[in-house]
C-alpha cells in the first residue's frame, strides 16, 4: 500500500485520523512487506530481530522529519499483525533501532505491529450504556500483548480528528504515538510496548478541523501527579478489596450509625516537613484509633478524587477514578480501610457526580465538542459552582460515573458512598431564574435523565453490594428519597435530613428567653421523621463561610455556651435517624473550618472542650449500647412524645422504643439556664427510671445538677395521658438520658 504526501502531512501535523493504515507493517499486492515508521529526530533506522541481536535490514529515510520505510520480501518473514493478513504469513517478531541526531540509540518494540487491544463485546456494551466497569477497557492498563509487556491506553472521544498519547516517555510530543479508532465506538486506543506503572501520561485530541485542543487528563486514570501537575500516572488495577460479613450488619438500616465526617486535608497536617498533607498511612495511624476510641461507627471522607484546587475540597472533581495524589500512593487509601474496618470503623466516600469543573485538562469539551456536559448551558452549567453539569442522556456519560461508584466501593472496599448535591441532578431549575432553565419533554422542571440514572445507581450497588450503603444530600421534599426503586423511589438507604438541621441550629442560636416563641423549629422534625430514612447531619457546611462553628452559635456567656452545645449533642443523639458530626465539633473548637490548617487540637488542654469530647465519646457508647436509640429509627413505633408543648419552659421530654426486649429509654431537654424544681412527668410504664447520661454532669464540665440522685421512682399519680408519673430535678441547658430498670 503506497502512501501519500498528504498522509505524511498529517502525520506531521498530528493530524492522522489512521496511522494504523500507515505506519508498522504493511503488505503489497506483489507480497512485499513494508514498514513504515515515524520517529522525528532519528537520522537512521535498522530492523531487527525480536532480540534485537541481528539485522534484518535498514530503512530508508523517506522524509527528513523521520518518516521511514523498509521493503522485506516473502522470505524475510515478520510478524505482521494485519488484519487482512493471513495468519500464516505471520511468524516472527521484530525490533527497531534509532539512532538520533544528537547522538545516542534506542532499541524499541514497534507499537504499530500491534493488533487491536479491545474486544467487540467490550466496545458494544460501552456504547450501548451497559459496561459496569468501563475503568477495566479505559484508562491506562498495564498488560501484555503478543507476549510483549506494556500498557493499554485506551480513551472514548468520538468527534476528535485525531488523539495521541503523550507523556515522559515520548517527550509529550504527540506525533510520536497517534492512537487506533474504533469507529464503531468512538474509542480511541494503543498499545505502547515497554511503558509500565508509573509512567505520566496525557491524551493529545485534536478536533474534527483539525485544531489542537491540548492536552487532556485521562478521565479514567487511576493515578495522577499532585496538584498543580496535571498529568496521569499509569497504574495497575488492584484486585477486589475483601467484602467482610460483618460490614453488611454494621451498616444496616436497624443498625447504630454514627458517622464522623473528615476532611482529610486538614484533620492533622502531616509531621513530615517535606509534605503539606498527611499521607494515608498516617491517617491510619492518627485517625483510625481517634475515631476508635470516640465511638464513632463510621467516617466519612469528603471527596478524595483527584480535583485541582484545594479550596474546593474535594468537590470540583477532575478524577472520579483517582484518589487525590495529595494522601500518596493509592495503594495506602487500602491500607486506610483495611485498618478501619479492623478496628471496626466503616469508611464512606463523598462522591459528587453532578458536576465537574472547567478546567482546561478536564472534561470540559473534551473532544472539541459537549461531550460530557449537556450542549445548552441552560441545563449544561451551574451558576451556583461555575462548574459543568454531566449529561445524564448520554448512556457512555452514565457508564463512567456509574463505573466510577462501583470502582470505589470494588477496589477500595468501601462501605457506601455519600452522593454530593441529589437536588442539583433531580431538577432542571435547580438555582435558575425564570427563562434560564429548560424544561423536560412534558414540560416540567424534573431531570428525567438524571432520575433514571440515579435509580440505576442505587439499583446496581444494590445488586453487586449488598453490604454497601448509598446517602442523600438532597434538600428539598422530592418524594421516596430513600424509598426502594420498584416502590418509585430513588433506591437510597438514607437521606439527610436538612429540615432538622436548619431548624435545630436556628432554634439553639437563640437566647434561651425567645426559644418558648419558636418552640416548634424542635418539634416540628417529628412530624417527618418516618417519611424518610434519615441521617441527621451537622457537616461541614455549617462550620463555614461566616455561619460561625457550632460553639460560636451558641448564645449566652462561656459557661452556658458550652452547656447549650452538650445539650444540642444529647438532643441530637436522642432524635431519631443515624448522626453525623463533622470533625472539630466533638471537642467544640471555637473557629470556623479552614481547609488551609489543621483542628485546633492545642483545645484539648481546656476542660471545657475536653469536656465536650468525653461527651461525643459517651454519647456514641450510649447509642451502641441502647436498641432503643437505633433499632426503630424510622418506625412510628420508635419514638412518643410525652411533653412536646412545655414551650414556657422549654422543655421537650419523649420516649425512645426498641424492640420488645430492649430497655426503655426517657430523653428530657431543657434549653432555658434555670433549675427546674419538682417537674412531674408522664411516664409510660411503672418501676424505676435509671439516669445513663446527663450533658449537664461535671465530667463534661457542667453544673452536675442531678435528678433525684440519678433514679426516679414511678408514682401512681396521673400527668401527660399516662397513669404514672415521676418528679424530677431537671438541670440548665441539659439533655438527660433516663432508663426504665427491668
Amino acid at each position: 500500500m503506497p502512501f501519500a504526501l498528504h498522509d505524511l502531512e498529517t502525520l506531521r501535523a498530528a493530524r492522522h485520523r489512521d496511522p494504523f493504515a500507515l505506519l508498522g507493517p504493511h503488505r503489497d499486492a506483489d507480497g512485499i512487506w513494508r514498514i513504515r515508521v515515524f520517529q522525528p529526530g532519528a537520522v537512521s533506522l535498522e530492523l531487527r530481530t525480536a532480540d534485537g541481536a541481528r539485522v534484518l535490514t535498514n530503512f530508508v529515510l523517506q522524509h527528513a522529519d523521520g518518516f521511514f520505510e523498509a521493503s522485506c520480501s516473502g522470505a524475510t518473514t515478520i510478524d505482521a499483525p494485519v488484519i487482512d493478513a493471513p495468519a500464516s504469513d505471520s511468524i516472527n517478531d521484530y525490533r527497531l533501532l534509532a539512532r538520533w541526531q544528537g547522538g545516542g540509540e534506542h532499541l524499541f518494540d514497534d507499537p504499530y505491529r500491534h493488533p487491536p487491544q479491545l474486544g467487540e463485546a467490550d466496545l458494544w456494551w460501552f456504547t450501548e450504556g451497559t459496561h459496569l466497569r468501563p475503568h477495566r477497557m479505559l484508562g491506562a492498563e498495564p498488560c501484555e500483548s503478543r507476549g510483549v509487556a506494556g500498557t493499554r491506553f485506551a480513551v472514548w472521544a468520538p468527534h476528535a480528528g485525531a488523539v495521541s498519547v503523550v507523556g515522559d516517555f515520548n517527550y509529550w510530543d504527540e506525533r510520536r504515538h497517534p492512537m487506533r479508532l474504533r469507529h464503531e465506538s468512538g474509542v480511541w486506543e494503543i498499545f505502547l510496548p515497554g511503558i509500565g506503572e508509573g509512567a505520566h501520561y496525557k491524551f493529545a485530541l485534536r478536533d474534527a478541523a483539525g485544531r489542537s485542543l491540548g492536552q487532556r487528563a485521562d478521565p479514567y486514570a487511576r493515578r495522577t501527579e499532585l496538584r498543580p501537575a496535571t498529568a496521569s500516572v499509569v497504574a495497575r488495577l488492584p484486585n477486589p478489596a475483601l467484602r467482610r460479613e460483618e460490614r453488611r450488619t454494621a451498616n444496616a438500616i436497624d443498625a447504630p450509625i454514627s458517622i464522623y465526617e473528615v476532611h482529610a486535608a486538614s484533620w492533622r497536617r502531616s509531621k513530615d516537613p517535606h509534605r503539606r498533607f498527611a499521607d494515608w498511612d498516617e491517617l491510619t495511624a492518627n485517625l483510625v484509633p481517634y475515631v476508635r476510641e470516640l465511638g464513632f461507627t463510621h467516617i466519612e471522607l469528603l471527596p478524595i478524587t483527584e480535583h485541582p484546587l484545594d479550596a474546593s475540597w474535594g468537590y470540583q472533581p477532575t478524577g472520579l477514578y483517582a484518589p487525590s495524589a495529595r494522601f500518596g500512593e493509592p495503594a495506602g487509601l487500602g491500607r486506610f480501610v483495611t485498618a478501619c474496618h479492623d478496628a471496626g470503623i466503616g469508611v464512606i466516600l463523598d462522591w459528587v457526580p453532578g458536576h465537574f469543573p472547567a478546567d482546561a485538562h478536564g472534561l470540559a469539551r473534551f473532544d472539541g465538542t459537549t461531550l460530557y456536559e449537556y450542549a445548552d448551558p441552560r441545563e449544561g452549567f451551574h451558576p451556583d459552582w461555575n462548574t459543568l453539569i454531566h449529561d445524564f442522556s448520554k448512556p457512555q456519560v452514565c457508564n463512567f460515573l456509574l463505573g466510577s461508584a462501583l470502582h470505589w466501593i470494588e477496589t477500595w472496599g468501601l462501605d457506601g458512598l455519600r452522593v454530593d448535591a441529589v437536588a442539583s441532578m433531580l431538577y432542571r431549575d435547580y438555582s435558575r431564574p425564570h427563562g434560564q432553565w429548560l424544561p423536560n419533554v412534558h414540560g416540567g422542571r424534573e431531570n428525567l435523565e438524571a432520575i433514571a440514572f440515579v435509580q440505576r445507581l442505587n439499583t446496581v450497588l444494590g445488586a453487586e453490594f449488598p453490604d454497601a450503603i448509598t446517602v442523600a444530600e438532597e434538600s428539598t421534599t422530592y418524594p421516596g428519597v430513600s424509598k426502594p426503586v420498584d416502590a418509585d423511589g430513588l433506591g437510597f438507604h438514607f437521606k439527610w435530613n436538612m429540615g432538622w438541621m436548619n431548624d435545630s441550629l436556628r432554634y439553639i442560636a437563640r437566647e434561651p428567653i425567645h426559644r418558648r416563641h419558636h418552640h416548634n423549629e424542635l418539634t416540628f422534625s417529628l412530624m417527618y421523621a418516618c417519611s424518610e430514612q434519615f441521617v441527621l447531619p451537622i457537616s461541614h457546611d455549617e462550620v463555614v463561610h461566616g455561619k460561625r462553628s457550632l460553639l460560636g452559635r451558641m448564645p449566652g456567656d462561656r459557661w452556658q455556651r458550652f452547656a447549650n452545645l452538650r445539650a444540642y449533642l444529647g438532643f441530637m443523639f436522642a432524635h431519631p435517624g443515624k448522626k453525623l458530626l463533622f470533625m472539630g465539633c466533638e471537642f467544640a473548637q471555637y473557629n470556623e473550618w479552614n481547609h488551609d490548617t489543621e483542628l485546633d487540637w492545642g483545645l484539648l488542654d481546656e476542660p471545657a472542650h475536653a469536656g465536650v469530647q468525653r461527651l461525643v465519646r459517651d454519647l456514641n457508647r450510649l447509642l451502641r449500647a441502647s436498641p432503643a436509640l437505633y433499632r426503630r429509627d424510622f418506625e412510628l413505633e420508635g419514638f412518643e412524645w410525652i411533653e412536646p408543648d412545655d414551650n414556657v419552659h422549654s422543655v421537650f421530654a419523649f420516649t425512645r422504643r426498641g424492640l420488645a426486649d430492649d430497655p426503655l429509654l426517657l430523653v428530657v431537654s431543657h434549653f432555658t439556664p434555670l433549675v427546674r424544681e419538682g417537674y412531674r412527668l408522664g411516664v409510660p410504664s411503672p418501676g424505676t427510671y435509671r439516669e445513663r447520661l446527663n450533658t449537664d454532669s461535671e465530667h463534661y464540665g457542667g453544673s452536675n445538677v442531678g435528678m433525684n440522685f440519678c433514679e426516679a421512682m414511678a408514682e401512681s399519680v396521673p400527668a401527660h395521658g399516662y397513669d404514672y408519673s415521676i418528679v424530677l430535678r431537671i438541670p440548665p441547658l441539659s439533655t438527660v438520658f433516663m432508663e426504665l430498670l427491668p
